[in-house]
């Protein structure tokens, strides 16, 4: 447990492997996970180094695997996850995984190529046969009009165009020309008109017409119909739609400008006969070659299914085995080659208690590798300052995270985390306390923690839901303190319990409390003198006016003796960490005066509260009654300003207790004493031990206390005392800061805490409104309509309750804890300068590899 408590102890080892043994050692290590590597060549550029080529290597498998992985998805195969961790493939064994990759992606490339193919050539064959058919509907039309102007789209004169001249359609030709065209074409007159047909993207059809009618100066007729089914594009498997065209035209030259401006708008022209026989036995092989091309694609579809399904099976163990390999090579990387070109050498900082454990799976992975030769692992003394690791579990995880985020510890600085696992669902159920509200919280977070095998399996990339799921220890300890918080209160949905019957009792008939709406019940004759058993006696929940009254000065005295106990304890951690580091002069002249100077003025200030509520009752006579309670606000504001306190009402005293003036002189006098000391004793004795040492000043030649209190006393190693002395100047000016920072911050931070009273008014309020304002509209109907509009009240208050008073309030109640915790807490002992400890771990490297991927 003492790493829970401080992080663990940590040594910088020497590593020696034989070049043979390497991979095996390191591998065990990263199944372990407990060594974070020293990159031994910084100056050494990435592709220089030895083992660039089996890095390139694996990182081509893993493109291999990426693109089967996006083929896979994109059919909408489930790919087999066991969960399990295959062990890292031997390095002989990378032959084989590329060999397989190889063979799939060829595989998998020549069937999509020749699916590709096959469906361009599909969708060549549909869009003849839709325009085979949609042109035959073109010539079985009357006679078309054209005109023709010189500027677009302005008819001035019409003219008639024949289609065609075949003496194999006379019909037709009679059918399309009319009497002038047929007149036209008598022998000695060559007058024939030409045509293209194709298709083309729906979009584009009218720039493509306004293109063609400014071209030709009007000289074509367009016939235009859409292709009623969507068509299937072969390069991206996207629907597009199309239209079906047909263009009439005379000459050479227009045809030679209609092809062009087709070709610019990417329209597809077909070969479409003029004779109605040779298009209807077209559109019959058009149809007998699309029939057959639909048999092959159902084939070429169920064989590169069947390869997607096979591959499915082994890609996700495929894609644990590639990233093992490469972390492996790119941690060899960073050893050091020895002159003989045969031995490995790294330097990697390890846990202390897990020497032993690393030893034994090096051995194992000599025993792999089949080498006679020993791995050797040597301590060595280092002043450099070690990672951080804080040891935790499942349950700690979350707790250690949100003190990580203020700042990673100091190596071996005391760790709030253990004890945040206690203030932090507390101080949020203060704000939060509700019964019915922690229930459903705590609800929530059982049920997370009960399916946290099912839901961990998952691994959805929904960011929200995974911060929720990453914190359901908190969430249900936040839950459960509620409910206590809630019981404390007596507040269940802003309504009460009366579980053991309230201690007070009406003394008005029956006629003068249904005739009056407001009534006072005296303490002397309608209460019973003893509280009742728990929490809240349920009376308050009907005294109107009184409820806020009397619930904000509750709530406004616990805010503050919770914040001062709170910070006291902050301050006495700071004790630990100077008596850990043997730093006397911080101890002596920090830790003393800064607890005198909390205890003296406001800890004093939560005396004189429970003082208050021992002293006077409504019950007692003067001097203690009620009446004569004197203000703990204005008693603390006189006690600091030496102000006399104004005289109290008759048969009153002035002061609770006896000596009351003269010990809060002394208290003021000894605590702003203190200020001085916390100033000037500690840079004056960090000067006094300089000119006896007679350092002007040398690096490494400092005490302790002189470089900010952290030593290197054996375990205790920080590397404090070997780096650079700071200025005189600047120790003077930090520790100025500091000073004014901690006087002025017992004061801000003591009303900082008032922010519990706050919130939880805020939170008791709401509950109501929403009880009176919604739930209460329900509750008032009768018969089966009542039922009814009951039911829909009722969904929509839970529904507000939910989002608001749970989610929203919870959310606001969870920050103003953290930050109750960051600022008002750690800032009395925390400084949180480390670094984190990040081991070799495949586990680790897996899961942010399957997380990029995802992304």
């Amino acid at each position: 447990m003492g790493s829970l408590f401080r992080s663990e102890e940590m040594a910088l080892c020497q590593l020696f492997l034989q070049s043979e043994a390497a991979y095996a050692c390191v591998s065990e290590l990263g199944e372990l996970g407990l060594v974070q590597f020293r990159d031994l060549n910084p100056d050494v550029n990435a592709f220089q180094r030895k083992f660039v080529n089996e890095v390139r290597r694996c990182d081509e498998m893993e493109r291999k695997l990426r693109y089967l992985e996006k083929e896979i998805k994109k059919d909408g195969i489930p790919m087999l996850d066991t969960g399990e961790s295959p062990e890292a493939p031997q390095p002989r064994e990378m032959i084989d995984l590329e060999a397989t990759f190889e063979k799939l992606e060829n595989e998998l490339r020549e069937v999509n190529q020749n699916a590709e193919a096959l469906k361009r050539n599909f969708l060549e064959l549909t869009e003849l046969k839709h325009i085979l058919r949609k042109t035959q509907v073109f010539f079985d039309e009357s006679v078309p009009t054209v005109y023709k102007s010189s500027g677009a789209y302005s008819s001035s004169k019409y003219r008639r165009y024949p289609q065609m001249a075949d003496n194999q359609n006379e019909d037709e030709q009679a059918q399309l020309l009319g009497e002038e065209g047929v007149r036209a074409s008598q022998p000695g007159q060559n007058l024939k008109l030409g045509f293209v047909a194709g298709v083309i993207l729906r979009e584009r059809l009218p720039a493509f017409e306004r293109m063609l009618w400014r071209a030709c100066r009007g000289n074509v007729f367009l016939r235009q119909a859409m292709i009623e089914t969507p068509l299937e594009d072969p390069t991206n498997g996207d629907q597009v739609h199309k239209s079906v065209f047909i263009i009439f035209f005379q000459g050479d030259q227009l045809k030679t400008r209609v092809k062009k401006i087709c070709e610019g708008f990417r329209a597809t022209l077909y070969p479409c006969p003029e004779a109605p026989a040779d298009r209807r036995e077209m559109a019959m092989g058009v149809m007998t070659r699309i029939e057959d091309l639909n048999t092959v694609l159902g084939q070429t579809q169920d064989h590169r299914h069947r390869v997607l399904v096979a591959a499915a099976k082994n890609l996700k163990n495929w894609f644990v085995k590639v990233r093992k390999i490469k972390a492996i090579y790119h941690t060899l990387n960073l050893f050091n080659l020895d002159v003989t070109q045969k031995c490995l050498i790294a330097e990697c900082w390890v846990p202390l208690l897990d020497i032993e454990t690393i030893q034994l799976a090096l051995r194992r992975g000599t025993e792999r590798s089949g080498s006679s030769v020993p791995p050797i692992l040597n301590r060595m003394q280092t002043f450099e300052n070690p990672p951080t690791y804080n040891r935790t579990n499942k349950f700690t995880k979350a707790f250690q995270a949100l003190i990580d985020a203020y700042g990673v510890a100091s190596y071996r600085e005391m760790n709030p985390a253990p004890y945040t696992i206690i203030t932090f669902p507390f101080l949020f159920a203060v704000m939060f306390g509700d019964l019915g509200h922690g229930a459903i919280m705590a609800l929530f977070g059982l049920w997370m923690i009960r399916k946290e095998k099912g839901l961990a399996a998952q691994k959805t990339d929904n960011e929200i839901w995974n911060i929720f799921f990453g914190g359901r220890y908190i969430i249900f300890l936040m839950g459960v303190f509620s409910m206590y918080t809630g019981l404390i209160y007596n507040d269940i949905f802003s309504k009460s319990l009366n579980i053991f019957g309230s201690h007070w009792h009406l003394s008005y008939n029956k006629s003068t409390v249904m005739d009056n709406k407001f009534l006072q019940l005296s303490p002397k004759g309608d209460y019973e003198g003893a509280p009742y058993p728990f929490g809240m006696d349920p009376i308050w929940q009907v005294a109107g006016a009184n409820k806020i009254i009397f619930h904000n000065a509750y709530k406004m005295k616990i805010s503050i003796i919770f914040g001062v106990v709170h910070m006291i304890f902050g301050v006495v951690m700071s004790w630990h960490n100077h008596t850990y580091f043997r730093n006397r002069i911080s101890l002596m002249y920090e830790f003393i005066p800064q607890l005198i100077f909390l205890l003296l003025l406001f800890f004093y200030m939560v005396l004189l509260m429970f003082i208050k509520w021992i002293k006077f009752a409504a019950t007692n006579d003067k001097p203690y009654s009620e009446a004569c309670a004197p203000s703990i606000l204005i008693t603390f504001i006189d006690m600091v300003l030496f102000n006399t306190p104004k005289p109290p009402p008759e048969k009153c005293e002035t002061y609770m207790f006896f000596g009351q003036h003269f010990i809060q002189v002394l208290f003021v006098l000894v605590a702003v004493g203190c200020i001085p000391v916390m100033l000037l004793a500690k840079p004056l004795l960090i000067m006094q031990a300089r000119k006896q040492a007679n350092v002007q000043p040398i690096a490494g030649a400092t005490s302790d206390a002189e470089t900010g209190g952290v030593s290197n006393g054996g375990s205790h190693g920080g590397g404090g005392g070997h780096e650079e002395e700071e200025e005189l100047s600047e120790i003077f000016i930090h520790q100025s800061i500091h000073t004014i920072e901690y006087v002025l911050g017992s004061v801000s931070h003591t009303a900082s805490y008032l922010r519990l009273w706050a919130l939880s008014l805020a939170h008791a309020q709401l509950a109501e409104v929403l009880w009176t304002m919604v739930l209460s509209i329900g509750l008032k109907q009768e018969g089966p309509v009542g039922g009814i509009v009951l039911t829909c009240v009722f969904a929509f208050w839970a529904i507000l309750t939910v989002g608001i008073l749970v989610l929203m309030e919870g959310l606001s109640a969870f920050l103003h804890t953290l930050r109750l915790h960051w600022v008002e807490f750690q800032s009395k002992f925390y400084k949180g300068q480390g670094y984190a400890f990040q081991p070799f771990s495949f586990d680790a490297i897996i899961e942010n590899g399957s997380a990029a991927v995802e992304e």
